[in-house]
């Protein structure tokens, strides 16, 4: 592993930059303020309810909702300083605040699971009298509310890991709410008290099932792992494909925010430059290809590179 790695600007170094910025994401503004302001008015609610109804269910509810006011304002700040203006010491402008706010979602949502876990295993010991049908009726309007918030982060899930942390976030919590109604209505007939912190497990593993992989992509992209929706081999084999390209070396691709890959790589092109065209065409293929909008190729013509 010789260290020539040429990035001369002498004759056959030219380096293609496109910022063509993919596909901006839409933005999500709007989501986030109804949804903020819709489970501040929810918290405010159930916490009076429990209050008024002595019902310790509830009030843990409520501190439970108000991360989740937390969590989706940490994905709106980290949506909204990606968009701030690129500067000299930021050359890419904040657009990792996504990443980074994925990231403290899944912290967020771990953190709230130990929190329903060690709840439960406690009213294991001691089941609390619950007022099945007053905190059934509260815990449904939660659903709605949770499930409309969830609604409206939905169409961005799929192409935008922080968009797809705010949803899991209020899908996780409108799952809770649902096991809150179920078992609140199981033991206004039962009245048995541990299907409670029963129901809280269950909803519990299946919230851990969703966060892991939201934790494990978080953590790879802040590593500046390839994003999951591109192959690295199919990229090396369409910039082999290209006319004149020999071989392909120091190929990096990473995010730069959770919806912008960006790409660098040296071409080695025995017979020189093939010109701007050239490069133009290269990054039009790995744009529309590989959703790549951010690609820098350097061209070599092999003669320096027997180190590479």
């Amino acid at each position: 592993m010789g260290g020539h790695h040429h990035h001369g600007h002498g004759p056959g170094h030219h380096h293609g930059h496109d910022h063509g910025h993919g596909h901006a994401p839409a933005s999500f503004d709007r989501a986030f303020a109804i949804g903020i302001a819709l489970n501040i008015a929810y918290v405010l609610a159930e916490a009076g309810a429990g209050m008024w109804t002595g019902s310790v269910a509830l009030l843990a509810d409520a501190g439970h909702n108000l991360s989740d006011v937390l969590g989706l304002a940490v994905a709106w700040g980290g949506a909204a300083l990606a968009r701030s203006a690129p500067t000299k010491r930021f050359t890419y402008g904040l657009k990792g605040s996504t990443i980074l706010a994925a990231l403290a979602n899944a912290l967020f949502l771990l953190v709230a699971l130990g929190a329903i876990v060690m709840e439960a295993v406690q009213r294991f010991d001691d089941p609390p009298v619950v007022a099945g049908l007053t905190v059934s009726i509260v815990a449904s309007i939660g659903i709605a509310i949770n499930a409309l918030t969830a609604w409206l982060f939905a169409r961005g899930r799929k192409g935008d890991i922080n968009i797809r942390g705010a949803y899991l976030h209020m899908v996780s919590d409108a799952a809770v709410s649902a096991g809150v109604v179920v078992a609140g209505i199981v033991i206004w007939f039962t009245g048995i008290g541990w299907i409670d912190p029963l129901v809280s497990l269950v909803i519990a593993a299946l919230i851990l099932w969703q966060t892991w992989g939201l934790l494990r992509e978080t953590v790879e992209m802040s590593l500046a792992a390839v994003p999951r929706a591109i192959d690295y081999d199919a990229v090396t084999t369409a910039l082999i494909a290209l006319p004149g390209v020999t071989k392909v070396h120091d190929l990096h691709i990473w995010p730069m925010s959770t919806t912008e890959p960006v790409l660098t790589a040296h071409l080695v092109i025995p017979g020189g430059s093939p010109g701007d065209g050239f490069l133009a065409a290269a990054r039009t293929m790995l744009h529309d290809r590989f959703a790549i909008g951010h690609a820098t190729l350097q061209v070599e013509t092999g003669d320096q590179c027997d180190g590479c």
